[in-house]
């Protein structure tokens, strides 16, 4: 296996406190933070996104991706299948784990896309909606159900298909 390509991001900062070019690092192509940046990129990297999902994401990419989206780790406890305590022992975390932090990757590339701002995005996921029975799309997203449900309404979002 070669290694891989490394591209440059925001990392460490929120989303609406920086462009891309300010304040960046490299990661690794693939990467949950790289994910975030090419949400349009998804049909061509979902195979070797099971080859990471599979080799368990490692801790700094979990963190990189949590600073990149200007979140913290808390706030996903309940989404994640793991506490996050159990997480900050590990280096290297479990296919679940791994599967579900890319689930969040691709969620959020999605979001910051069809969005106005990464805020307005970060504001919707908390609001309650309509179309998703008056609960709030973040508190479905402790299942792969539920991130399926969010994402086709923010396609819907995408394309003014109201419900």
């Amino acid at each position: 296996m070669k290694a891989p390509t490394k591209i440059v991001v925001d990392r460490g900062v929120k989303f609406s406190a920086a462009t891309k070019s300010e304040k960046s690092t490299s990661v690794d192509k693939f990467s949950p933070t790289w994910v975030v940046y090419h949400p349009k990129d998804a049909p061509s990297y979902k195979l070797e996104l099971i080859t990471r999902i599979r080799d368990g994401v490692k801790k700094n990419d979990w963190k990189d991706l949590i600073a990149s989206i200007g979140a913290r780790e808390k706030e996903f406890e309940d989404i994640l299948p793991t506490s996050i305590s159990s997480m900050q022992k590990k280096k290297v975390y479990s296919k679940e784990t791994s599967e579900r932090i890319y689930e969040i990757s691709r969620l959020f590339g999605l979001g910051f896309e069809v969005f106005d701002s990464p805020d307005d995005f970060k504001r919707w996921l908390i609001t309650p909606s309509k179309a998703l029975g008056n609960k709030k799309p973040f508190d479905l997203l402790d299942s792969s159900f539920g991130f399926d449900i969010v994402e086709n309404e923010i396609v819907r979002i995408q394309y003014n298909v109201y419900s």
